[in-house]
């Protein structure tokens, strides 16, 4: 299997990653758990899909370094590879990776603005202009952090880009939910989002439900799928 053969094979393809350039052309998505189950492994698919379709990828880690990061894709793409048997596996890997740039922030010192002015540093000097975003371990729970989100579509308008992923910390005992059953601390801001996806262990299994989505997924909204519980790689349907 080569690198074509992942693009067209990724189970993610049914969430519709894709942008079109005429239609529905700017993504913004949440991924959602409790600590600990997840949530960076299906962004790391998600940044990958992108990565692989040839699009400039910054991933932005809030409270973890560059090294944890790092070795996130090294595991996701070595379990890929273990499972797949990736034709010229290295070539492949040096080629993708030439899309991804990790940028870190310690925990409360994430601002859009600060972040905003390390994306121009980088594109000005002609290092790195990102086509996506990733931004793993923004607080939700901090309102005027939140707020600022609000200023999102025109930040995506500003800096070019076609889709931006958070994830989101949910709590066990916090019952507050949308309408659209989107849990807490995001329950109050969905609107903000037109994917959200919540990691669900249920009996032995590992859920992705889709609480909201797109018009170009294939998965109706309040539908899940399925992901191996050993490496957190979503199932082909």
């Amino acid at each position: 299997m080569g690198k074509e053969d992942l693009v067209s094979n990724n189970p993610l393809r049914v969430l519709g990653l894709e942008t079109d350039e005429a239609v529905d052309a700017r993504r913004v998505g949440l991924v959602m758990a409790r600590a600990g189950l997840g949530k960076t492994a299906i962004l790391v698919q998600i940044a990958m899909d992108a990565m692989l379709r040839d699009n400039k990828v910054l991933h932005v880690a809030i409270g973890e370094g560059i090294d944890k990061t790092r070795t996130w894709y090294d595991d996701i793409l070595t379990l890929i590879n273990d499972d797949k048997k990736i034709e010229n596996f290295q070539n492949v890997v040096d080629d993708i990776m030439k899309n991804r740039m990790i940028m870190t922030f310690k925990e409360n010192s994430f601002s859009l603005a600060t972040l905003e002015e390390r994306m121009e540093d980088l594109s000005s000097q002609e290092i790195f202009k990102a086509d996506c975003l990733i931004v793993d371990g923004f607080d939700f729970s901090d309102v005027e952090s939140v707020s600022v989100l609000n200023e999102l579509n025109g930040f995506m308008d500003k800096n070019g880009l076609k889709m931006v992923w958070f994830s989101a910390v949910s709590h066990r005992g916090d019952e507050r939910v949308s309408a659209n059953g989107v849990p807490a601390p995001c329950h109050e801001c969905d609107e903000l989002f037109d994917t959200v996806l919540l990691i669900s262990p249920e009996d032995n299994e590992i859920r992705l439900k889709t609480l909201k989505c797109s018009e170009a997924c294939s998965v109706d909204a309040g539908k899940s799928l399925s992901l191996d519980p050993a490496t957190m790689l979503l199932k082909k349907a």
